[in-house]
């Protein structure tokens, strides 16, 4: 089915009026940390918006804050982006502008449109006033235009401190809209920049530099969360003013926002800094870093985000939803074979020792082009704890228990005859027999066994298992600190049948009946380390 959202709607108006031949967005990040998955929509959404109509996006790092911005950013969003599948036409930067904006600046301040003011940061914001009260115009708003020529250009020179003068545009101090209340356009920042080192001392506002970047790419929608609307006229404004020859439309729909997680950066930076977390690609976490290790594809993703679509208000979606999406698209790329996670040791007394044979088992029975493999089989077998019940159970029980007869998955039926314990009562054995009749495909139907359970051999490989559920518990009002789940992650120690002593990091398996799995990069297979993350159980453990 086509997607359709009140944008591409408008988008699609556009082309048929002949307003635009060629729809052109952007995807405008700070390089200032790493991106999750909130920056995965935008730019998911950029894309397709203009990719839809046989258009391109630009990525254009907005690094106009050097003293938070550097190269090691810049590059972890390209590569999150190439891993999304996400294609640019042009990679830029706002610094590629700062010497235009510099000179619509100046053009400003020769119009009478800016001014520079002297004011420190607490007396601009007094003089602003707030939703009740109009502001009061600065002392220096009347300054002549030789006078603003001349200290923007000592501004440029370097020869103010930090803090001491700004250049703001001259609107209305009076405007209901705050941000029409003379808002700043450059500040000075002593700061080394990751482009252009310390050729600028002074460098532009975010709201003056990314309309003019919009205008000069011939950017055709330009399209933002709706915390900007707010901004649109002050977009227009700057437009207009610096006497831009094209002239984009700014667009805004609901953010998007995930439960059980959340998106802020000065969070999750707390999260890695106070250790929380074990870095910025803890598996827990929603940056790419994190969603990609933890075994997430981009294919889901981008159906997940697509789907959800854009809206004017925006809303809260189910991170349960998102992780559907994945088993959707895992289902029949992942193979299947067999890992015990908590392991009891089975004993097949009638089995001859120091014998074993191998089993046919195919690795994806809803994905023929996997084919299959051979499983190794002996007198020792491991099956999962909880696959055995000591007490009798009820008829609803179709696993292994005392007298029960199972079938093991690819394998025999076998029965469980005697409980082997420790010094403690615990249940540390199985005593049982098999029937050599009831070989898997012999097509042997004397008898139904009660239920089927996978099992490793006794050439099993030791494994760990990283259990992940949902960082927050909630979406509540307490800080994030206080809503950390406990139980988001668990570590158990398991095994894995031997055809997978070959993996490869980042390889994707479903565990027969314990969810999907990858292997973690932690993992170092030459030395017999294995470290799989549980990527999603097989079906919602979602609790409201």
């Amino acid at each position: 089915m086509e997607r359709s959202n009140f944008i591409k709607t408008i988008i699609k108006q556009d082309i048929e009026s002949g307003k635009h031949e060629t729809i052109i967005t952007r995807y405008p990040p700070e390089p200032n940390g790493y991106s999750h998955i909130g920056h995965a929509m935008g730019f998911i959404n950029q894309y397709y918006l203009a990719k839809d109509f046989g258009g391109y996006t630009n990525l254009r790092f907005d690094d106009t804050n050097p003293v938070a911005e550097d190269t090691e950013f810049v590059d972890g969003i390209k590569s999150d982006m190439e891993w999304l599948g996400l294609k640019w036409k042009n990679l830029l930067f706002a610094s590629d502008y700062f010497e235009e904006m510099y000179d619509r600046a100046v053009l400003l301040i020769k119009k009478g449109k800016a001014y520079v003011c002297d004011l420190n940061s607490e007396e601009i914001r007094k003089y602003r006033g707030d939703l009740q009260t109009p502001g009061k115009n600065s002392p220096f708003k009347d300054r002549s235009v030789e006078e603003n020529l001349r200290l923007f250009e000592s501004m440029r020179n370097g020869e103010f401190k930090e803090g001491t003068h700004v250049l703001r545009a001259k609107i209305d101090m009076a405007s209901p809209n705050m941000n029409l209340r003379d808002p700043l356009l450059y500040r000075i920042l002593f700061a080394h920049h990751h482009r252009t080192g310390d050729k600028w001392c002074i460098y532009p506002m975010y709201d003056y530099a990314h309309s003019i970047e919009d205008a000069i790419e011939g950017i055709t929608h330009s399209v933002c969360s709706l915390e900007f609307e707010n901004h649109r006229p002050l977009y227009n404004w700057v437009v207009a003013e610096c006497e831009m020859k094209h002239i984009p439309r700014q667009i805004e729909y609901g953010r998007f926002n995930l439960t059980n997680t959340v998106t802020s950066k000065r969070f999750l930076r707390k999260l890695v800094e106070e250790k929380l977390v074990s870095g910025w690609d803890d598996p827990r976490m929603p940056t790419i870093l994190g969603l990609k290790r933890r075994g997430f594809t981009p294919e889901a993703i981008t159906e997940f985000i697509l789907d959800i679509g854009l809206s004017k208000k925006g809303g809260v979606t189910e991170y349960a939803m998102l992780e559907q999406y994945l088993r959707q698209d895992l289902k029949l790329k992942a193979k299947r074979p067999m890992a015990v996670l908590n392991p009891l040791k089975v004993v097949i007394t009638n089995y001859p020792e120091n014998e074993t044979e191998y089993v046919t088992g195919v690795w994806n029975q809803e994905n023929e082009e996997f084919g299959s493999r051979e499983i190794p089989f002996s007198r020792v077998v491991y099956i999962e704890r909880e696959d055995f019940l000591e007490e009798k159970p009820n008829k609803k029980w179709k696993r292994l228990s005392l007298g029960l007869e199972v079938r093991l998955r690819h394998a025999y039926f076998i029965k469980c005859e005697e409980i082997i314990r420790d010094n403690e009562g615990n249940i540390i054995e199985l005593r049982c027999t098999y029937d050599v009749e009831t070989k898997s495909g012999s097509g042997f139907s004397e008898r139904k066994p009660n239920g089927t359970i996978h099992w490793v051999d006794a050439t099993a490989v030791k494994a760990e298992f990283r259990l992940y559920d949902v960082l927050l518990l909630d979406n509540g009002k307490e800080e994030y600190t206080d809503r950390m789940n406990p139980d988001s992650l668990k570590v158990i120690n398991g095994l894995i049948e031997s055809s997978l002593k070959d993996v490869n990091k980042y390889d994707q398996f479903q565990f027969i009946r314990n969810g999907f799995f990858n292997v973690d990069v932690d993992s170092n297979i030459e030395e017999g380390l294995y470290i799989f993350n549980r990527i999603v159980p097989l079906k919602s453990a979602f609790r409201k």
